[in-house]
Formats: C-alpha cells, structure tokens, sequence
C-alpha cells in the first residue's frame, strides 16, 4: 500500500508541472564579484555591489518585459537593503540580514522551502522581518540580535518530483555549511549563537547539513511544517543541537504521508513524523496556524521561535 501510495504521488508530480508551459528565462548578470571571504571590513561594500546588480537584473528583466522579476529585482536593489550573495540567474538566491549581524550575539538563520524563489521571495522576507522585530522587541538588553533569510538554494516546485526526494536537499546542505562557516568570521568579538529555523522543504536541507555543522555554533535547529526529514529520530541528525520541532492545528502537511521508499532507484518521501514522540525533538506549540502562518505577528509558533533564537528554552510553551 506505501509503494502504491508513493507510486501515486511521483505520478501526479511528473504530471501536473508538465501540463503547464514553461516559463522563458530571463536575462541576467552574473553575481557582483566579492571576495573570496566576507569580513566585518567588506560587508559594506558587498551590501553595495549586490545592491548594484540587483538593480541591473531588474533594468534586464525589464528590458525582456518581466515586469514581476524586475520589480522583485528592483525591490532587492532598495539602499536599505542588506545583501550578502545575491543571483538573478534563474529562479534566483538571496541572502538577506536584518540587524547588525557583525555584533549579533545572537542569530537566526532562516531555510524557506519549496516555490521560495526571487519572484516569491517578498514572501519569505515577511516572514524573515517579522522575526527579527520580534527578537529586537523581547531581547534582554545585554543580547544583541541579527536574523538571515537564506534562499541560499534552488528549491523545488510544490507541484514536481523534485519535492518528494531529497536530491535538492542533498546539493543544498553543502551551502548551508559553507554559509554557516562564513557567518562565524562575521561576528564580533566572538562567534554568535545561531538557530536555525527550517521551514517545510527546508527541514529536509537542515537534517542534511546538521551533521556537518557542530563546532560551528549551531546551538539550535527548529523544524516548522515539516514533511519529514529522511531520519528516523532526532539523533540521527547526529547534531550537538537541541532540536525543535512545531506544526500548526491547521497546517496540511500533516496530511502527508510519513513513508519513504525506494521507487526506480530513487528514494521517495522522508520519513518519520519530526512532531511525534518517536522522533524525539522538542515540540513546541504552534497555536492554530496553517503551513505559511509560523511568522505571523502576535502567533504562539513566532513567540516560541524567538524564545529558542534567544536561548530562552526554558520559556518555550511545549506542545
């Protein structure tokens, strides 16, 4: 019956995207060129140069007649914006920071899951920003705060094979690593606490890259609306970092099967349930909230993110 199930599922994701035409790609520049490694010395002129090609992508964009992507593109290249990498090629990556991520103490690194790309991406900023507020507003007043949207990654499409394997989070894990290592040489005087907090999809990149990532100030992982992360526990992340699990009452990927397999040499699904009491996470509560409403302004699920991002795990409400 699981296989029959899975069978279903890979048939549907090969389908339903094929049904659709695809989207002609837009022109646009490579990366500004930034040195090998980013400094508390360089960040400034980092910031500026991937504000310069931002603004470039969007007047190509433009040019082609993408009015979406340019003023997504336009938006990025605003002067109050903070980029570390940007690339317009494509779906698109960003990293974005909010705060003063040189003399953080503390920092949360946010993965956005699958349809995050630079065309959705205000989305997933909303989500990043809301947090950040939040941490400034209850942060005690000897800790100082810094948040990261990290589309670090191509994720995949809702609607397509890529989502029900875990290839994309395999490539993407590396990069998350590399970010994470870099963001220590950020910090000053000393590296930061950082907390990761996963979202969907990107539950599946945070268990790849967890084990890599001890010694590296990772105090804490949260897995929010997540479909399973190929594991079968919380210590088969094989991480010195407490692990958090929430799902919201009215999210739908509780309704997703917790199975994976092996289907035409391909392994399909993630596994066990990270919210159940087998897995072994911390679960905390998430209030009623659907799959996007985790960020959202007032929510159980962003006050218990920000007490984790702030090391107040004892205030964490479970659930």
């Amino acid at each position: 019956m699981h296989r029959t199930l899975l069978a279903a599922l890979l048939t549907a994701a090969v389908v339903l995207p094929l049904s659709a035409a695809a989207r002609p790609r837009i022109p646009a520049p490579p990366p500004a060129a930034l040195p090998d490694r980013l400094t508390p010395a360089t960040l400034a002129t980092a910031y500026e140069a991937n504000r310069a090609d931002a603004a470039e992508a969007a007047r190509m964009a433009a040019a082609h007649g993408d009015t979406d992507r340019a003023a997504a593109d336009r938006a990025l290249a605003s002067p109050s914006r903070r980029l570390l990498r940007f690339d317009a090629r494509g779906d698109g990556q960003v990293t974005e920071v909010f705060g003063d991520v040189t003399h953080a103490t503390r920092v949360a690194v946010l993965v956005p899951g699958s349809d995050t790309t630079l065309d959705t991406y205000a989305r997933f900023r909303t989500m990043a920003a809301s947090l950040y507020r939040r941490l400034t507003r209850e942060a005690p007043g000897d800790t100082r705060t810094a948040a990261v949207a990290w589309l670090g990654y191509r994720t995949p499409a809702t609607i397509s094979t890529t989502v029900l394997t875990p290839g994309r989070a395999g490539r993407a894990a590396p990069r998350l690593r590399a970010f994470i290592r870099e963001l220590r040489t950020l910090t000053a005087p000393g590296p930061a606490s950082v907390a990761l907090l996963c979202h969907s999809y990107g539950t599946v990149v945070c268990a790849r890259a967890a084990p890599t990532l001890t010694g590296l100030g990772v105090t804490d992982i949260a897995l929010v609306g997540s479909p399973g992360t190929g594991a079968d526990s919380a210590a088969d992340l094989h991480t010195s970092a407490r692990v958090w699990a929430g799902r919201g009452a009215s999210d739908w990927i509780a309704e997703v099967p917790h199975l994976h397999a092996d289907l035409f040499g391909t392994t399909v699904g993630f596994g066990a349930d990270p919210v159940s009491p087998a897995f072994g996470a911390r679960v905390f509560a998430a209030g009623p909230g659907g799959h996007s409403d985790y960020f959202t302004p007032g929510s159980a699920s962003l006050a218990n993110l920000a007490r984790i991002v702030l090391g107040e795990t004892t205030e964490v409400t479970r659930a």
